[in-house]
Formats: structure tokens, sequence, C-alpha cells
């Protein structure tokens, strides 16, 4: 039997918040998706001006950096020609992200969730991942 951490919706909440509140101040209307670590969804919200099209692609971010415990920018960098994971976007029928916004979110070095994040450049979607997790990392 094995004993499972993972994120809770008052979790999911925080990481919003966070979230949310990095997207305002730099002025980007955000989707913001946060999953468990299998990947399947606890919390979503489309900021108001959030890209229509940002909803799915916030969802694979999530969803790719918990179920494979790995950041999207990671895998955009391995998956380029001639690099070790080249073509690995094309696996899970597309959904494995290789774009920055997707971030494991790590409790005691275990994957316990994702964040995934669209509708601005790949740069303000990681810093607005990463503002979430460390949001919910306050004490």
């Amino acid at each position: 039997m094995k004993t499972i951490i993972r994120l809770d919706l008052d979790d999911a909440r925080i990481l919003i918040a966070g979230a949310s509140a990095e997207a305002e101040r730099i002025g980007v209307p955000m989707c913001i998706a946060i999953v468990d670590e299998s990947g399947q969804l606890i919390a979503f919200e489309r900021m108001e001006g959030g890209k229509v099209t940002s909803t799915t692609i916030a969802l694979d971010k999530a969803f790719t950096a918990a179920a494979a415990k790995k950041a999207t920018h990671e895998y955009g960098a391995a998956s380029q020609p001639g690099a070790p994971a080249y073509g690995i976007n094309s696996a899970i029928g597309g959904r494995l992200m290789v774009v920055g916004g997707g971030l494991p979110v790590l409790h005691e070095g275990q994957v316990v969730g994702g964040i995934g994040i669209s509708s601005g450049t790949p740069a303000q979607d990681q810093a607005v991942a990463q503002a979430g997790i460390d949001h919910w990392l306050k004490p």
C-alpha cells in the first residue's frame, strides 16, 4: 500500500491567488490551471481577458508538469532536433507541452501537483507560475 500526498482545493486556491496577483501586477490576464500529482484538474481560473485558446494550453502545461514531474520549459530544450527528447511534444495525443509556464509543485521533494499558466509570453507564464508556488510556500 502507498500513501500519496497531493494538493487539495485549498492549496489550489492559494496557488491561483498568488499566480493571479502576479498576473495582475504585470498586466497580463492569465489562464491558471492547478492539477494533482497525476495531472487531474483540481481548480481552474480564466482571468477576465485571459485568452480562450489558453484554457487548453494551461491545462496541458499543468498536466505535463505534474504527470511527467518536469517543468515544461525543460522539455522545450530537450525536445529540439538532435536533443534526447526530440519529438516528445507529439506524445500523449499532443498533451505534452514544451513551452514555458508549467511547473511541478513540490512538497518535501515529492511532486504533489502542477501549475500551468497561459496567455502571456513563455517567460511571463513561467514567472506567474513561480509566483503561485512562492505564494503557496509562504508560512
